[in-house]
């Protein structure tokens, strides 16, 4: 995802001379190229990410295009002050990067984890955020955010993208189908997906069971409710997926939209995190088992919802 990222980023810059790209000490061994190429639109500000809000607020009050990067929660619990009265309050053309979504950073503690960013970011008013599931919806989804004014979240996970989706077609609010199942469905948030779709290969294996894995990588705005509600009306169950804190994040979301709608799942269970602080150390696969996210996870529920279904 961070080469697709990067793609992205030397596209934007190498077409408009008024793109910035601002890091908060971090970056190295990505942006040194980056830095040759466009010297006077990259710029590291140092251990100071409050500050790299100030200073991108007032790059984009000048017309620029500012793009920020950071890993974890850095970018956004540190400065959630600054992202709220500078860059939202006056409506700045400012876009976020986190990389390192979720337990991304679990070797190095709660502290690295970012599972509370999605609900804050979803929170503040007139904020696209974006947690895309692929390195293809990477790349779109920064382009696509470069040409949208306001404030801007893109939520990148750290680890390798195992899920394939070379469409070019991407379109900020709308739904992608990963894998195609004609019995259940999963939506899904951020580099987890891989979970969902390597669950969905082995119940069509080990099962025959139709599991479709459906990408949502805008949690805000989100307009693909008819094609969300049809998913709701023809499937036997729904399960939500994310990496994060289940309070304001895709289940959260995706509920209000059911109940809007008066459509209720015959069965639905989201999967996120509790509410809770995970205090546990483990790489990101170690702490997606320990969360209860992982594929077996998935593939149990399933399952269990096929046995009671076989004793009505």
């Amino acid at each position: 995802m961070r080469n697709a990222l990067m793609d992205a980023l030397y596209n934007l810059a190498s077409e408009d001379k008024n793109f910035m790209l601002l890091t908060a000490d971090l970056g190295y061994g990505v942006f040194e190229e980056f830095e040759s190429r466009f010297p006077f639109q990259y710029l590291n500000v140092g251990v100071a990410e409050q500050n790299m809000i100030g200073i991108a607020s007032g790059l984009a009050l000048e017309g620029k295009t500012v793009f920020l990067y950071s890993i974890g929660n850095f970018p956004t619990l540190r400065c959630l002050e600054q992202i709220r009265n500078d860059a939202c309050y006056h409506d700045l053309n400012i876009n976020i990067i986190a990389m390192g979504g979720g337990f991304s950073y679990g070797s190095l503690g709660m502290s690295h984890h970012a599972t509370e960013d999605i609900a804050i970011m979803r929170s503040l008013p007139g904020v696209t955020v974006i947690a895309p599931c692929t390195a293809s919806q990477t790349k779109h989804a920064t382009l696509a955010l470069a040409k949208r004014s306001g404030v801007g979240y893109l939520r990148i996970d750290k680890s390798k993208a195992e899920v394939s989706d070379e469409s070019d077609i991407f379109e900020i609010g709308e739904m992608k189908t990963l894998v195609d199942g004609a019995d259940y469905a999963v939506f899904v948030i951020g580099g987890i997906a891989e979970e969902a779709v390597k669950a969905s290969i082995e119940l069509k294996v080990d099962h025959d069971i139709g599991l479709k894995v459906i990408s949502l990588p805008t949690l805000k705005p989100f307009y693909d409710h008819d094609n969300a509600i049809d998913e709701v009306k023809t499937k036997k169950g729904i399960i939500t997926l994310e990496e994060g804190n289940k309070e304001n994040g895709l289940s959260f979301m995706l509920s209000s939209l059911f109940v809007s709608k008066s459509v209720l799942p015959k069965k639905f269970k989201p999967l996120a995190i509790n509410d809770t602080y995970v205090a546990t150390v483990g790489t990101q696969a170690f702490l997606r088992e320990y969360s209860s996210l992982s594929k077996g996870n998935i593939i149990s529920i399933i399952l269990e919802w096929e046995l009671n279904e076989g004793k009505h």
